[in-house]
């Protein structure tokens, strides 16, 4: 039904349950998938007039960055070769997460996005934001929205 499922992540425990329920999905449809992880461009210190010599760098930044991403998407790379489907990653720099996200879908022509949503409603998203909102309204492609319950711990 579906070729190539998008499956992003921000690095969270949540995301990350969702992304390997993604996999599952992908992997009961004969999917191949396309993690994603959106890192935050690099900004320069407005507050000072001479940047300290600890600052990273936007090339410096850029690569640790990447680094994290490739973290972020490994349990996803790892689920997939278990279950024997095709896998790409990507780690794109934006300040809009589901802009990113919904443009990176249609330029490695996915048919699916699949993301988990924490579940917050008015005030919580108004304030938060929401990426898969975001992405919801910009995409033209189906998104399945997976909804992330965090675990109750025991007192």
């Amino acid at each position: 039904m579906f070729n190539k499922i998008m499956i992003p992540t921000d690095g969270s425990e949540l995301s990350t349950a969702a992304a390997l329920e993604g996999v599952a999905f992908a992997a009961d449809n004969g999917s191949e998938v396309t993690g994603v992880y959106v890192a935050p461009e690099y900004q320069y210190p407005v507050y000072v007039e001479i940047i300290p010599p600890t600052y990273p760098i936007e090339e410096e930044y850029n690569a640790l960055m990447r680094k994290v991403g490739m973290e972020y998407l490994q349990p996803i790379q790892k689920a997939a070769q278990e279950a024997g489907i095709r896998f790409s990653s990507l780690v794109l720099f934006s300040n809009s997460a589901g802009s990113a996200i919904a443009e990176a879908a249609q330029e490695q022509k996915c048919d699916l996005i699949f993301m988990g949503s924490h579940g917050r409603s008015g005030l919580g998203q108004l304030l938060l934001g929401s990426v898969t909102t975001k992405v919801l309204n910009l995409c033209q492609i189906p998104v399945l929205v997976h909804h992330l319950r965090k675990k109750k711990q025991a007192v």
